[in-house]
């Protein structure tokens, strides 16, 4: 994205580099020692003790930085605290630092990955300060690069506002991903989309100056297939059922799911995996004039089925449905779906779980298993097929908001479900937004529950 700063690549290997040792408190006699006397009563008279987040910058005799301590803190801390390395980067001096660490497997991944991340930064329209601390790389560095990057580029879309992300600019975003690397990309605009049979697409987006649009990359000639699908809602004013000022505020995030998609592409294509990978992104804004789609109406879908619009603020599932029911007719081997679909689901998991669904028990078990991994948390969440009667209005096949407000998120799912009949199908509904600065994680746009997937696609497709 243009105007964003990032480092977001490791350090030359051949470079000279500094000691950063990651200290437990259990661990900071023996790590003092090896370094001297002089180390440790520095660090005493610094009060240093392995405490999460402290980080303790040792000089040597002529002023330059001899070796830094991170401390990890308690087992405890740790599993309260993700990406603790990240969180100390911006506090350390300019250099290129070599990582000494008990730490090994997943969790030392991780640890590489948030210092990665913490290189973010978003300055397309105000100055942010840069990060100049470097780190030598671990031997896996390309895929963490990838995954990084990927995660960046999520975050750029998110955090753009709408003046600057509509449908035509996330087009644009979508078709230079498509370029870097090699795959194809079609896009159907404005009333094409009723003459290709995307009604629901087209009735959402047709009150925005901005036209709709449904963006279709494909990459990859053999192995499984794959197809994500990302809502692409630029803005959402909630249309005739207008969204108060507060709920308003946000809503440059409602393209959240698209802004994943991406990211998640870049990093399977990135990392060259062996699949066969669709991305659908309906793209539009919800907004109000004169034709915009009202309470009441009755709307055909792509599948034929068709939905009586209780709240026109319900949106997001309407434009998924149509792009839903087109990844479905080509039988891929996955489906997968991510939207910042509804508050009922930061109210069940607050900001930081990505719920999600799945009928298939392996699916979900390889997905939590590399959600530990990643240190990218999900939550299970029920397709609780009960449930179903709510979405069935009567006077149409479905009801795209269900009066009484319990299971909203259920209710939502259930309702993209009815769009997947041939095809094993997970749905996330992920919030997209990090409410308050975090290690590695700045406010603002954010990543959920991709880093999870990548890890847990080999086991999901049989890679």
């Amino acid at each position: 994205m243009n105007g964003t700063s990032m480092t977001l690549t490791f350090a030359s290997p051949t470079s000279a580099a500094t000691p950063l040792y990651l200290v437990t408190p259990t661990e900071v006699d023996a790590i003092l020692e090896t370094l001297g006397a002089t180390a440790t009563k520095w660090a005493k008279t610094q009060g240093f003790t392995g405490a999460n987040g402290q980080t303790l910058v040792m000089p040597a005799s002529d002023g330059s930085v001899d070796s830094v301590c991170v401390g990890m803190g308690t087992p405890a801390d740790q599993a309260r605290t993700r990406f603790t390395l990240g969180g100390a980067r911006s506090k350390l001096p300019a250099g290129i630092y070599s990582l000494n660490t008990t730490l090994s497997g997943d969790a030392l991944d991780a640890e590489y990955l948030g210092w990665l991340l913490a290189g973010y930064r978003f300055d397309r329209y105000a100055t942010a300060s840069a990060v100049h601390a470097q780190l030598l790389p671990p031997e896996n560095s390309t895929r963490l690069e990838a995954i990084a990057a990927g995660e960046a580029l999520t975050r750029d879309l998110i955090n753009t506002p709408a003046s600057d992300m509509g449908p035509p600019e996330l087009e644009a975003a979508a078709s230079t991903l498509a370029t870097a690397h090699d795959a194809t990309m079609s896009v159907i605009v404005g009333d094409d989309l009723l003459d290709a049979n995307y009604p629901l697409i087209h009735t959402v987006g047709r009150a925005a100056d901005r036209a709709p649009r449904l963006v279709d990359i494909k990459w990859g000639r053999t192995g499984p297939q794959l197809t994500l699908v990302g809502k692409g809602v630029c803005f959402d004013t909630g249309g005739l059922n207008l969204k108060p000022g507060a709920s308003m505020g946000l809503m440059k995030k409602d393209m959240g799911g698209a802004a994943a998609v991406l990211g998640l592409a870049h990093m399977i294509m990135s990392l060259n995996l062996p699949l066969r990978l669709r991305v659908l992104i309906p793209a539009v804004e919800n907004s109000v004039s004169g034709n915009a789609f009202r309470p009441g109406d009755i709307l055909n879908s792509r599948k034929g089925l068709t939905v009586e619009i209780n709240n026109t603020d319900a949106e997001g599932r309407l434009v998924l449905a149509d792009a839903l029911a087109l990844a479905d007719e080509e039988t891929p081997d996955l489906i997968i779906s991510m939207a910042t679909l509804t508050g009922a689901a930061r109210v069940a998991v607050g900001p930081d779980l990505a719920p999600y669904y799945t009928d298939t028990p392996d699916h979900s078990a390889a997905l939590e298993t590399a959600a530990l991994r990643c240190a990218d948390p999900v939550w299970r969440l029920p397709f609780h097929t009960p449930y179903e009667a709510m979405i069935e209005p009567g006077i149409a096949d479905l009801d795209n908001a269900p009066k009484g407000g319990f299971a909203g998120s259920i209710t939502a799912a259930l309702f993209l479900r009815r769009f997947v009949t041939e095809t094993p199908y997970m749905h996330f509904d992920i919030y997209g937004w990090q409410p308050n600065a975090a290690n590695a994680r700045p406010k603002g746009g954010v990543g959920q529950g991709t880093r999870a997937l990548l890890d847990a696609l080999p086991d999901m497709l049989g890679l």
